[in-house]
């Protein structure tokens, strides 16, 4: 029965990681269309539908780690997940205005961050295959543990930027806002919200690299034991 169980895991894993390679693979293709036809300028309003459901799928990882079909902690999940979800509906989707203000950098910061995930999943991907059908190569395993060390820079910096770049605009509409007096004696200001999550980067950014960077060393060392017993 475990083991039925556990070959069940595997397969909704493998499900779960291609329909999310799927969909990134529609987002890269979109921006690199876009891009050669288009400019820059139309990239994100054409993927834009994609990149919703690529993100959004996301949510379901933080529901492997509470349920323990993954071992990634929810507490390192739910901050990366969060993070990307406040953009991409909290930010741009929410806030249109902001995708007109978006500069190159910006948007080439973000579409990289979220195409550079892509490379993640794709690595997932086959590395789950090669878990379940026999030993997966080191080069597959060291490629899924480093591409965050691009990935992480780039993404927080263009996730700092947009937050930014959408201040004025998040205090002129007061949109999310909860104002007094109401049934529920409670009061909500979006603006100072995203104040507040902008300064959770701060302490928060070095943690989870350094949290990345101890994962990543202790995969590649029991992969490297793994070789030297063989």
């Amino acid at each position: 029965m475990a083991g039925f169980f556990s070959l069940l895991r595997r397969l909704y894993l493998t499900a779960y990681n291609f329909t999310l390679f799927v969909g990134w693979f529609q987002v890269l293709y979109i921006v690199l269309k876009t891009l050669k036809e288009s400019g820059h300028e139309s990239i994100y309003h054409a993927a834009e539908k994609p990149l919703l459901f690529a993100q959004t799928a996301a949510v379901l990882e933080i529901l492997h780690g509470i349920v323990g079909l993954v071992r990634s902690p929810v507490t390192a999940t739910l901050p990366q997940i969060g993070s990307r979800l406040l953009l991409a509906w909290g930010i741009l989707w929410s806030f249109p205005v902001v995708k007109t203000n978006l500069n190159f950098f910006s948007l080439f910061c973000f579409l990289q961050s979220s195409l550079l995930l892509q490379l993640q999943i794709i690595c997932s991907f086959f590395f789950g295959l090669k878990e379940a059908f026999g030993s997966a190569p080191s080069w597959l395993l060291w490629l899924r543990y480093s591409t965050f060390l691009v990935l992480y820079p780039t993404g927080i910096s263009s996730e700092v930027g947009l937050i930014y770049i959408a201040f004025p605009f998040i205090k002129a509409s007061e949109k999310y806002c909860i104002r007094m007096p109401n049934k529920w004696n409670f009061s909500f200001d979006y603006f100072c919200a995203a104040n507040v999550v902008l300064g959770i980067y701060v302490p928060g950014s070095p943690h989870m690299y350094s949290y990345m960077l101890a994962q990543r060393k202790k995969a590649l060392s029991k992969s490297k034991s793994r070789v030297a017993s063989c």
